[in-house]
């Protein structure tokens, strides 16, 4: 176990925000999007976007194609992911498998 193991879920989300910010700015979308939440592919990203099943709230912006998340809620997801994965427990936000 490492000192990372034991920090608290909100520092934890506050380092992969700064991380994300520093990367993509306050909105990721498109690729980016993609990639931040894990998703092999463009296909997949559409598949779990149709069925209502990506892990963090996303959004259009009037004018521009394809949708996108605030670092933020990324972050979170990551941090409750790693949180649960050290604890053994389900994370909130956890995309079950079917």
């Amino acid at each position: 176990m490492t000192e990372r193991d034991n920090e608290p879920l909100a520092v934890l989300a506050s380092e992969f925000e700064q991380g994300l910010l520093q990367r993509y700015g306050p909105v990721v979308g498109q690729d980016e999007l993609r990639q931040a939440l894990g998703y092999s592919s463009q296909d997949a990203f559409r598949q779990a976007l149709a069925r209502g099943r990506l892990p963090v709230p996303v959004f259009s912006i009037a004018g521009r194609r394809g949708k996108y998340a605030l670092s933020k809620d990324i972050a979170l997801w990551l941090a409750q992911l790693r949180h649960a994965a050290v604890s053994g427990q389900a994370a909130a936000g956890d995309v079950p498998q079917s």
